[in-house]
C-alpha cells in the first residue's frame, strides 16, 4: 500500500491479479452485453430495420460491413471506457495500479 508522501505502489500479488481479472472480466461482460443491445436499438432507430446478419448471403455487402464496423467500434469504445473506469476505481479502493494500467515506460 502507499504511505504518505510515497508515490510508488507495492506490486500486486497473485491474489490481487486474479481479483483484478475477475473484476474487469465481469464488468466487461456486462457492459459489452449492454453495448450490443444499445447498438441494435440504435441501428433499428436509424435504419428502421433489424440489424443484418453478416453471414446472410442475401444481405448487401455494404449493409453487412456497416453493421460490422458499427458493432466493432461500439464494443471497442465500451471496453476501453470500462477498463479505464475499472482501473481508476481499483486504484482508488485498493491503492495499487491495475496490472495493465500505470505509466508507459520506454527504455532507449
Amino acid at each position: 500500500m502507499r504511505t504518505a508522501g510515497d508515490e510508488r505502489a507495492e506490486p500486486m500479488g497473485p491474489t490481487q491479479k486474479l481479483l483484478w481479472k475477475l473484476y474487469v472480466g465481469v464488468i466487461g461482460a456486462v457492459t459489452t452485453i449492454a453495448a450490443q443491445r444499445l447498438l441494435k436499438a440504435g441501428w433499428k432507430l436509424v435504419t428502421g430495420n433489424e440489424p443484418p446478419s453478416p453471414t446472410d448471403p442475401d444481405t448487401p455487402v455494404i449493409t453487412a460491413v456497416s453493421w460490422a464496423m458499427a458493432s466493432a467500434v461500439g464494443v471497442a469504445v465500451t471496453q476501453l471506457l470500462t477498463q479505464r473506469m475499472a482501473a481508476r476505481h481499483w486504484e482508488k479502493e485498493i491503492g495499487n495500479e491495475s496490472p495493465e494500467g500505470g505509466k508507459i515506460k520506454v527504455k532507449i
